[in-house]
């Protein structure tokens, strides 16, 4: 999955406009630049709000993300973990091969 859209409990008001649905990507590696990703895996707020703005449709604010209702904060950081696979359970096949008995 490289994108999830999330709606909003309480919508983002910026003036005129309401934002009650935001799309998240997979960040790339420069979206990931000056954050340490175990801060990231733990969930840091830090971490997860210096994120958000770089990989949200429409773009958020520092302050947009300051102001979310924690229940949408929280929903946006498990999207997060979505968007970048963490939360995919890998299918490992066991073979025989390069085994030796």
């Amino acid at each position: 999955m490289t994108t999830k859209t999330i709606t909003l409990k309480q919508p983002i008001i910026r003036g005129e406009t309401q934002i009650s649905e935001i799309q998240l990507r997979k960040p790339n590696v420069p979206a990931l630049k000056g954050l340490k990703l175990l801060d990231l895996m733990q969930s840091d707020v830090n971490a997860i709000s210096t994120l958000l703005p770089r990989i949200t449709q429409p773009m958020l604010t520092k302050a947009d993300v300051d102001r979310l209702d924690v229940v949408d904060f929280t929903k946006l950081t498990g999207a997060v973990f979505d968007v970048m696979g963490v939360n995919e359970e890998e299918s490992e096949s066991e073979t025989d091969e390069g085994k030796s008995d």
